[in-house]
């Protein structure tokens, strides 16, 4: 065995070998997984999956890129089409993370997260890939501010390149989102009625502020009076929204989010619609869940097209 024994590896010793038999994910990378842990380590994960991703000129997409929402510098947005024509396609849109204070649609030279837009052309879906203000130059509310305007946007522009306006999935992954449930869970953000989406797609984030002490990335966005964390939560808003919920968190996530994902996923079985979608990605951790898009490992990507066939 390469890994020398540890209380994670003893777990992964006692429920892995059951998942692992038909994974799609290579052994070896599985334990280079293993071996990271449950931390947040976007160079390291993504020079695993950098070389298992698509490199430019893309083949069969149209790209936009650099497209404004709005009128802050970062008001930003990227727009991947199916060049062959089609009947109007639903619309996913996504927002990435970086902990309120970091994090971009794309980086130079790098395959993240156009991946997620490949993936999205390729399977009948219009790509929009966001950016927005960060903390703490722009804290609370300005993530949901800008969802606000980045779906008007989509709402307004997106059927002139074939998307289709009543058919729009926002997904967000850790701060991301984060922001996607401040939009949804509060009303006062909405730019289009009802909020626009036809169903949001929450991948490891926190819904409950008050569940847990507050790091430097909650205080630099949400602020240092604790006591309005309650009200900025979105999980209550949540509960009481009509908007379909898929709700995912990685099997190797730190323990708040794999904490904050059963929350949500326990909590969301009261709301009047019943039960949000929920699952929990086996071998992943909290980058190489989206960073694994749009390879051979289809298990998230796989719960996402589920997701979008089941919302009338």
């Amino acid at each position: 065995m390469r890994l020398a024994m540890t209380a994670l590896a003893a777990v992964v010793m006692i429920v892995g070998p059951a998942l692992a038999q038909d994974s799609p994910m290579p052994e070896d990378l599985a334990w280079k997984l293993l071996e990271l842990g449950r931390v947040i380590d976007p160079p390291k994960t993504a020079a695993l999956y950098a070389p298992l991703q698509q490199k430019e000129p893309y083949q069969g997409v149209k790209v936009e890129r650099d497209l404004k929402y709005g009128p802050a510098d970062r008001h930003l947005l990227d727009v991947f089409t199916p060049e062959a024509a089609g009947p109007a396609r639903p619309v996913l849109i996504y927002i990435h993370g970086g902990g309120f204070v970091a994090g971009n649609k794309r980086a130079p030279g790098s395959p993240f997260y156009d991946n997620i837009m490949l993936w999205a052309a390729k399977n009948g879906f219009v790509g929009v890939n966001a950016t927005y203000r960060l903390a703490p130059a722009f804290p609370w509310p300005a993530g949901a501010e800008d969802l606000g305007a980045i779906v008007k946007w989509v709402s307004d522009n997106i059927g002139a390149r074939g998307g289709d306006p009543a058919r729009i999935f926002l997904m967000g992954q850790s701060a991301g989102a984060i922001h996607v449930a401040s939009y949804v869970s509060h009303g006062e953000f909405h730019k289009v009625k009802g909020g626009g989406l036809a169903g949001a797609i929450l991948v490891s984030g926190i819904y409950d502020l008050t569940a847990s002490p507050a790091g430097d990335a909650e205080l630099a966005y949400y602020g240092s009076d604790l006591s309005r964390y309650a009200e900025r939560s979105s999980l209550q808003g949540l509960l009481a929204s009509p908007i379909p919920l898929l709700v995912t968190a990685a099997e190797l996530d730190p323990p708040r989010f794999v904490a904050q994902f059963e929350l949500l996923k326990q909590a969301a079985c009261k709301r009047p619609s019943g039960c949000a979608r929920s699952f929990m990605l086996p071998q992943h951790s909290h980058m190489s869940e989206v960073y694994a898009i749009n390879t051979a490992d289809t298990r998230l990507t796989d719960q996402i097209l589920e997701f979008v066939k089941s919302v009338k």
